[in-house]
Formats: structure tokens, sequence, C-alpha cells
């Protein structure tokens, strides 16, 4: 027993060389060992997830000292799956190890299903095609276009959510121990996962073919639920992503209006320099006038609601101001004609 304990807690650091620069060492032999491994834990899961007692003392030991999102039982079934995604996104693995990759998953063994879902088929498709087309112009990236890394990290923190929920174990138990500043940007990536703007069409995101519920609503009570963790979400995405998360999400998007107001609220005008300048002794929470500027520009090119939205309470904030049409009185005024002098 010690020793097929001892075998799995190997897992997370299966999983985590699979997505480093070490694989680049890799040979087609190394990468064959690394898939039988995965067929091993998923064989494993099958084994013993009808026994309680097992199944909770292989959950408990693949959580032992692990970094990053934990790992539960669940996952032993998925692990093909996920160190298929994690090395189709590891551009450091070499070509002839990607090749070797590329065809298990696409022309399994004789009587072996393609492991995942049918997204993961659809991906290494497209990974086998971008190694025979020519590299097209790079574009400007979506903010759900995120790092296969974190994306991978989202899909474990989103299983092991999942396999909580079954458990009737609320989401604190895991998002609370998880690490920062990390943990925002992965809960962004399995938010904006979950959403689900990709039903219907080919290449949909890997949460959709998930069964069971979807934790997006307890993720983001958990986020609303307190301000300090809402302010540490907000300060540390980019606006792009906040504005794709509010549209998806409206609950999420008037708190995050109202943290740009307190932030902007700080800014003192300065009359020598002739801009507008963070307090004497800035704290961490605070933005500079470009950063707001370029978070109300993020609203600006958003969907019509939330656009409206911003200027409304722009033009809000310049009334309890005075209204003011003077530049360098209200920041809110200024803001406002920042805002509206491309429309």
């Amino acid at each position: 027993m010690e020793t097929l304990l001892w075998q799995v807690e190997q897992l997370p650091g299966l999983l985590a060389v699979s997505r480093s620069g070490q694989v680049r060492d890799w040979d087609p032999p190394t990468l064959d060992r690394a898939l039988q491994w995965g067929r091993y834990f998923q064989h494993l899961h099958g084994r013993f997830r009808a026994q309680p007692r097992l199944r909770a003392a292989l959950g408990q030991r693949l959580r032992r000292g692990q970094p990053g999102p934990p790992l539960g039982f669940g996952h032993l079934g998925r692990c093909p799956e996920l160190l298929g995604l994690a090395l189709l996104g590891n551009r450091a693995l070499p070509p002839a190890a990607c090749h070797r990759l590329l065809r298990s998953l696409l022309l399994p063994p004789s009587g072996q299903a393609t492991p995942g879902p049918r997204s993961l088929d659809l991906l290494a498709r497209r990974r086998a095609a971008v190694q025979l087309l020519p590299s097209p112009s790079p574009a400007p990236a979506r903010p759900e276009e995120l790092e296969p890394s974190l994306r991978t990290e989202a899909q474990l923190l989103l299983s092991r959510l999942q396999e909580d929920e079954e458990e009737e174990q609320g989401p604190a138990s895991v998002l609370e121990h998880l690490p920062g500043p990390r943990v925002y940007r992965v809960l962004a990536a399995l938010l904006l996962e979950q959403a689900g703007d990709n039903a219907g069409r080919e290449g949909a995101s890997w949460a959709e073919h998930r069964e069971g519920p979807r934790p997006a609503a307890a993720v983001l009570s958990w986020l609303l639920g307190d301000p300090g963790r809402l302010s540490a979400f907000c300060r540390l995405l980019p606006g792009s992503v906040l504005v794709a998360l509010s549209a998806r999400y409206p609950q999420l998007g008037t708190p995050y209006l109202h943290l740009l107001t307190s932030w902007g609220s700080r800014l003192r005008y300065d009359p020598l320099r002739g801009q507008w300048a963070s307090s004497r002794c800035p704290s961490e929470d605070e933005f500079s006038w470009e950063e707001l500027r370029e978070r109300f520009s993020c609203f600006m090119r958003g969907p019509d609601p939330l656009r409206e939205a911003a200027l409304a309470s722009l033009k809000n904030l310049k009334i309890q101001d005075g209204d003011f049409e003077v530049c360098g009185l209200s920041v809110w005024t200024d803001l406002l004609l920042e805002m509206e002098a491309p429309l």
C-alpha cells in the first residue's frame, strides 16, 4: 500500500514537469513512459473509486505539500487528459516527442479510446496544423487567450472544486489555501472558460465538456464576499480581462466600477506638472492617472451595456464634484472628456 501511495504522490511532479522547460530533454521513449504513467493513474482511479477509504487515502496523499491548485482523487481519472493538455501547450517539447504525442492522441493504440474530451482531440489537430503551416503575423491577444499554463491550472482547480462540491464542501476550503497573487489570474481563466462563450462552435472550451455543476457562482461569491479579495483581483488583472469578465458576469461589473471610483478619488491635481498624480505616500492599492484612464477606456471598447454604465457613472461623479467643465478641477470631468472625445 505504501508503494501505491508513493506512486500517486508523484503525479503533481509529473504534471509540473510536463509544463516546464525540462521537457526539452525528452525523447519519444521518455514521452511514452510519461503517457504510460498517465494511463496507470487512470487505471487506479477506476479500480479504487468505489472504495471510500482507499479513495480518501489517495486523495490525501495527492494534496500533501503540493504547490499550486490542489489535486484530488478525481484527477487520477483525468490524468491522460491533463498530461496531454500540458504537453500540447508546452513549446519546449522537442519535435520528435511532439510528433509522438500528436500521434498518440490522434491515433491511439487499437482498443484504446482517445484520452479526454473532443476538445483535446481538436487541440491536437490544431497543434499538428501549426507545425505544417507557416507562422502567421502576430495578432493582438484577446483576454480569453490566456497562456496554456494558466488554463491548465484553471482546469485542475475546476476539477477540484467540482469534486469538493460533490462531497458537499464549500469552495473556501480550497480557494483560501491557494497562493497569491497568481491565484487571481487562475480564477479569471476559470471564469472565462466557464462562461461558455464559445458554445456551439468547433473547439469549444474544455469547461463545456465537463459534467456536473459549474462552480463559477461559488467562485464569484467567494471573490465578492471579501473587499480585500475583490480589490486584489481587480488590481492585479488587466482592464481588458476585467471588462471581458464583467460582460459575462454582470454581478462583477458594478463592484469593479465602484473600485475604480475609489481609486480615482485618491488622485490629486498637480498644477506645477499639469496632471493628476497619486498621493504623496502612494500605496500598492492606488492607480496612476494613466492606468485609470486605460481601465475606463476598456469599458468604452466593451459591450454597449458596460460602456453606458461607465459613462453614466462618470457623469454622476462629475455632477457630485460640482459639474465643472474646466480641466484640472475634477478628475471625473477630465476622465469624461477623455472618454467622450473618441465617441
